[in-house]
């Protein structure tokens, strides 16, 4: 020991440097949080949808009641996230896509695609208590904290409606710029939102309900599903051409790309652990580390199933829900029908659990 402490010392600046790399790196190495291990869990049974035609959207986790809020065609169906018992249903709906939920009101937003509304549901009894009229198509719903309103991006008609919670009115009508898809709030009063046929993030005011910019996404494109990191500013937007672009949100500048499978759906980032994980259709869950905010790695590419593009993450397991069905094999082309694709079968809908 003693010799290699004498050695050490007589060593030439140039040595020493590349020691002191070496060993600051190993001390990283050892501190990173472990990677890796992600896998099939439970699976749970949530049985057909009403009618019969199975469609599914958005995952919506509640932290304080540990439910989930899945969406299902025409209803949405309200599960105990630690059991995967189906505690209730908010049914009669026409196509739903997402779900908004206000605590402090006591109160659950829906967004209604098929009817063009947002369905308002008391979040103890899950009982309809009242229908907000919106633009066309309302697909992402998102509440945010600074404003205390409820937005809905709607497809059809290219804009956002702004919602008082309380009084259960339409309090503005947002222009986007094109078709709005997923949309994230950063809690400071700012809203990123996909305009997937631009391939563009709007960056909207929440005080003042306006689009402030927009930012290009290339090369990324399409995008449907994006997250945010508050605290370094960097935003992730996966699109459909199979690109997930990660932005600096104080720049608006694309600093970094990831090639990711087909039919984007979902991204979420976990502020403890530094993973960023993005699902997609064709049965893939992409997991990221970040490194630092101008890098991140790839370190899993976790097999789930076909059509298991939306999820939901509960921080305090590290779990990733995703839902999904089985399907029939895409029909052949025909010149109507150049891109058959497949179709859910009926009663197979589910909910998988993935984690360590």
């Amino acid at each position: 020991m003693f010799y290699f402490m004498g050695a050490f010392m007589t060593m030439s600046r140039l040595q020493v440097g590349f020691w002191g790399t070496i060993l600051c790196c190993s001390a990283l190495a050892v501190a990173r949080p472990a990677e890796g291990g992600y896998h099939l869990l439970k699976k749970y049974e949530l049985g057909a949808a009403p009618g019969g035609q199975e469609y599914w959207d958005y995952i919506t986790f509640d932290e304080a009641t540990r439910r989930l809020f899945v969406s299902h065609n025409s209803e949405v169906k309200v599960v105990n996230a630690d059991t995967g018992a189906i505690v209730g249903s908010i049914a009669d709906l026409k196509r739903v896509h997402g779900t908004a939920l206000v605590s402090e009101l006591g109160r659950g937003f829906l967004s209604d695609g098929g009817a063009d509304e947002v369905v308002v549901f008391d979040l103890q009894t899950l009982k309809v208590i009242g229908h907000i009229k919106t633009g066309g198509n309302p697909d992402c719903i998102i509440y945010d904290p600074v404003s205390k309103h409820i937005f809905t991006f709607n497809g059809r008609t290219n804009d956002a409606s702004v919602i008082d919670p309380r009084t259960e009115t339409v309090v503005a009508t947002i222009a986007m710029g094109g078709r709005p898809e997923y949309a994230v709030a950063d809690g400071r009063g700012t809203i990123y939102d996909n305009i997937e046929d631009k391939n563009e993030i709007a960056v909207l005011d929440t005080r003042t309900n306006s689009v402030k910019t927009h930012w290009p996404i290339a090369p990324a494109a399409e995008a449907t599903s994006i997250a945010l990191d508050v605290k370094h500013h960097r935003l992730f937007a996966g699109g459909r051409n199979k690109v997930l672009a990660i932005l600096n949100t104080d720049s608006g500048k694309v600093v970094q790309t990831f090639p990711i499978g087909a039919g984007v759906d979902a991204n979420i980032f976990d502020p403890k652990s530094g993973n960023l994980f993005v699902s997609v259709r064709e049965g893939i869950l992409h997991i990221f580390h970040e490194e630092s905010p101008d890098h991140f790695l790839a370190v899993e590419e976790v097999k789930t199933e076909f059509g298991a593009r939306n999820a939901a993450y509960d921080a305090k397991t590290q779990r990733i829900f995703l839902s999904s069905a089985d399907f029939t094999p895409a029909a052949q082309p025909t010149p109507d029908q150049p891109n058959p694709q497949p179709v859910p079968i009926s009663g197979t809908f589910r909910l998988l659990v993935y984690g360590r």
